[in-house]
């Protein structure tokens, strides 16, 4: 058994003119599908090639599995974090939360954007939860994921140049401002709900 990238939520071209198709290309077909077929070539005859994905992420140790797997599934996760009928607020018990735990989405946005912007290097700018139900902003390094900090991702962007180079080149501020015109509210909604509240 092998790990099989997911096919995207929508068209190569859905997200412009935030993300052109040629970025969507690169990101989607070359470097997402290359973390696939590494993992595959790493685990082919092992136990782990028929486990879940994120059991992987969870048991593995730093490493070329850890990356790979980690890298395969963040992605796969971001691309649903974006729609192109995203933008403006959440809604609901996601506003609520985010009004709770930030002081309001304003304040919210502004904090998960620094964040995003002053990771330095590649990495990953998450919105997270903790056992208690708890949201939290997490940046975090090359492949790290909230699931290795016993935390339920409920949104990320990817700051990897190669997120955005094609677009922005190294413009990494305008790509992440640009990030808000996409996002998708129902998605981390989803993720939210049955969280410890």
């Amino acid at each position: 058994m092998s790990f099989k990238q997911p096919e995207l939520p929508y068209a190569l071209g859905a997200l412009q003119p935030f993300l052109h198709e040629e970025q969507m290309n690169y990101h989607y077909n070359k470097h997402q599908a290359a973390y696939f077929a590494k993992l595959n070539t790493l685990l082919e005859g092992k136990p782990e090639a028929s486990a879940p994905l994120t059991d992987v992420i969870v048991a593995a140790a730093a490493g070329p599995v850890f990356n790979n797997a980690a890298q395969a599934w963040n992605h796969d996760f971001f691309w649903n974090c974006m729609s192109p009928a995203g933008g403006g607020a959440p809604r609901g018990d996601m506003l609520e939360a985010i009004d709770r735990d930030f002081g309001g989405y304003d304040k919210f946005k502004q904090a998960f954007s620094e964040k995003a912007a002053n990771l330095f290097g590649s990495g990953w700018a998450w919105l997270a939860v903790d056992k208690l139900g708890k949201l939290e902003i997490m940046a975090l390094s090359n492949a790290d994921t909230p699931l290795k900090h016993d935390r339920k991702p409920i949104l990320t962007l990817d700051v990897w140049e190669h997120a955005y180079y094609i677009d922005y080149r190294n413009l990494r501020p305008k790509f992440i401002e640009g990030f808000w015109t996409k996002v998708n509210w129902d998605f981390a909604a989803k993720n939210l709900d049955g969280s410890t509240k």
